[in-house]
């Protein structure tokens, strides 16, 4: 049995892998065109033509793709099994046999896999460093990863304090419970939906919501919820982690210091 399989096993990672096989089913050419759209605003281009592009923890493959149809030279990778497969079957449906776009399984965390990908344009990781069990080390890691005057895009779950403490013990009985998985869910959609029910806005926010990144609102819940490891990090700890490693800060977007991840493009000096 893999590493990965033994924690899923023990209660102690989420198979973010099996969530992403299910989101595929919903994928439509909106989605990508809405995940193309906030790729490029927080990047603030139109177009990566000519430009290479690292997706670290590639889940679904999305982002992948959607950096692949900007023009980007792309390579994925990702920690689990499935969510390589997920991505690869992406790249099946929409860019086979294309040498410009490779998906690999390895993890941030190894450096001699790192090293063995280069230096890169664009260093992307959407809410996934936060879920290695060594979120400051995998931080650290991407760092030799991105080239001098690249780019370094990640969002990394707010330090909200108490609450986050309490969600991480969520996480944990949601992990170790099979019987309690729908329960946890339910009552996360409420915690997330429930003012926007109580304003009348629910059925079309939630239908909208791929509109945010092309995402799935249910999907998303479940990667929430079921998420680990988990761990947290004000922004002000991030701008000064990544500002005495030598770089400057470009774009920020909060969650308004409540749930969810903050945003960061960062340029290498």
């Amino acid at each position: 049995m893999s590493k990965q399989a033994q924690e899923v096993s023990q209660g102690e990672r989420f198979e973010f892998g099996a969530n992403w096989a299910s989101f595929l089913s919903v994928l439509s050419e909106e989605r990508i065109a809405q995940a193309r759209t906030s790729l490029g605003t927080m990047l603030q281009t139109d177009s990566l033509a000519g430009k290479t592009f690292l997706d670290i923890g590639s889940g679904s493959g999305l982002f992948s793709l959607a950096a692949r149809r900007m023009g980007a030279k792309v390579i994925s990778f990702d920690y689990d099994p499935q969510s390589v497969a997920c991505t690869r079957e992406l790249k099946r449906r929409y860019f086979p046999d294309d040498d410009g776009w490779t998906v690999e399984q390895g993890s941030v965390l190894d450096h001699a896999f790192l090293e063995s990908l280069g230096q890169f344009d664009v260093v992307y990781s959407w809410g996934v460093l936060h879920h290695t069990g060594r979120m400051w080390a995998a931080l650290d890691n991407v760092v030799s990863r991105v080239k001098r005057g690249g780019k370094l895009f990640i969002a990394i779950y707010n330090d909200q304090g108490g609450p986050s403490r309490r969600w991480l013990k969520l996480k944990q009985i949601y992990n170790a419970h099979h019987a309690l998985r729908l329960p946890l869910s339910i009552y996360t959609l409420i915690r997330q939906w429930g003012v926007t029910a109580l304003k009348g806005k629910f059925p079309s926010s939630w239908r909208n919501y791929k509109a945010q990144r092309g995402m799935s609102a249910w999907h998303d819940i479940v990667d929430w919820i079921g998420g680990l490891p988990f761990e947290v990090a004000k922004p002000e700890e991030i701008f000064d982690f990544y500002h005495a490693r030598g770089f400057q800060l470009e774009r920020l977007k909060t969650c308004g210091g409540g749930l969810g991840c903050n945003e960061y493009v960062f340029v290498k000096d």
